[in-house]
């Protein structure tokens, strides 16, 4: 799979990573090494994954499914047979990266701890993803993505007034959970060349539910700080021209609060004498004062559409954005133009969209694929990979160790 000139096709070509991951948190992390070239085994039940299940559904296929397991190939075993679990050993051996996001212990339970692992293959690198960790106070406790932003104090924060705490729709603390366990993985890699030598790391949500809300966390435990969410839902919040807004036909969002950008708000908005007036010279005077400013940024904004303050306000490069629906998100050129979102052939829907370009490299381009069926790719995996004969694949499958599709 390399060129003429003997580079690499993708930034990670060659390496191969065994998907134990359920969910998000690690099939997330799994699926950027897809996109960046690596070979993902998707290890899964002779069943299926059981988010194979999980809405929403698009003509018979999960979306949720998709999305995490697009570009993987599928792996259908039965790891509770001792047959089953030689297979994964021989694959281990041939392997860079197994991940898994059982709870703590579970995985040693079933043979395939870091221990067992560096015996089979001193190179691997082990991702445990958990929802508290391998080691702490709440270590045994299961967890999904909603624990880490009620305990980060995240949902205290987000909202407005005396509203409950509230969260995030989407899993915010599994898709960044995801990416630490993605950079750590690709540090233990680079490790990895040096000493020659493989090594286990962990990530938890729990812990980056504190990271998300580290600013607050940390002015708090340094002098005693109490940061305290917006009394409103619409205007600053508090902070001038640095929250959402309602135009004619909709709201903005605009993060134009610093001292940089003011002269070049005030011109926006055609009010030059603010620049002179020593209420709003530093950007803590303008907060002090700011129902003076909201006032009229609001009628400005209310006489416009969102298109039109978007446009107006982006001449002027002041940072603000249309807030949209789900609807109008999916028409966005950006979207499109980027490849953020690509549409690609599907086994059940016919066509999918799913997960794209995240990350733009000028040489070795990501890779988008399709989400496999279960067992798709068995048993390619197991001759091609582990050295199992034709005849010895096929009495795994007739002894249900594995499956096919």
């Amino acid at each position: 799979m390399t060129s003429a000139n003997g580079n690499l096709k993708t930034p990670l070509e060659g390496i191969r990573v065994l998907d134990l991951g359920r969910y998000q948190a690690g099939p997330r992390c799994a699926l950027m090494f897809a996109r960046m070239g690596a070979e993902v085994i998707k290890v899964e039940s002779v069943r299926g994954d059981e988010s194979r299940a999980n809405g929403p559904r698009v003509r018979g296929q999960s979306a949720y499914w998709v999305q995490y397991n697009s570009g993987k190939k599928s792996l259908a075993i039965n790891l509770r047979t001792e047959k089953g679990k030689e297979v994964l050993r021989e694959l281990v051996k041939v392997s860079d990266i197994l991940l898994q996001n059982f709870r703590p212990g579970t995985i040693d339970i079933m043979g395939f701890g870091y221990d067992k692992l560096k015996e089979l293959n001193p190179k691997i690198i082990m991702i445990n993803v958990s929802a508290y960790g391998q080691y702490g106070p709440n270590r045994d406790k299961v967890g999904f993505d909603p624990i880490g932003q009620a305990m980060g104090g995240l949902m205290t924060l987000t909202g407005y007034g005396d509203l409950p705490p509230i969260k995030t729709y989407f899993p915010l603390i599994d898709r960044i959970t995801a990416l630490h366990a993605c950079i750590g993985a690709l540090a233990a890699l680079r490790e990895r060349e040096i000493s020659g030598e493989g090594q286990a790391l962990e990530v938890c949500l729990a812990d980056t539910g504190f990271t998300v809300n580290e600013i607050p966390i940390s002015a708090y435990l340094g002098g005693g700080v109490e940061t305290t969410r917006p009394d409103e839902a619409v205007g600053g919040g508090g902070t001038p021209f640095g929250g959402m807004y309602e135009t004619s036909d909709g709201y903005v969002i605009l993060a134009a609060g610093n001292d940089n950008m003011w002269p070049r708000t005030c011109e926006a908005l055609g009010h030059p004498e603010w620049l002179e007036d020593p209420r709003f010279e530093t950007r803590d005077s303008r907060t002090e004062h700011v129902d003076a400013l909201e006032g009229e940024i609001g009628n400005w904004l209310k006489q416009r559409t969102t298109k039109q303050a978007v446009d107006d306000l982006s001449a002027h490069s002041i940072p603000v954005a249309p807030v949209n629906t789900t609807e109008q998100a999916a028409k966005e050129p950006q979207l499109h133009e980027r490849d953020i979102l690509m549409e690609v052939p599907d086994p059940v829907a016919g066509t999918m969209w799913v997960s794209g370009k995240s990350i733009k490299f000028s040489r070795t381009p990501m890779v988008v694929g399709s989400a496999p069926t279960v067992g798709q790719h068995t048993r390619e995996v197991l001759s091609d990979i582990a050295g199992y004969t034709e005849e010895q694949v096929q009495a795994l499958i007739d002894e249900e160790v594995v499956g096919v599709s």
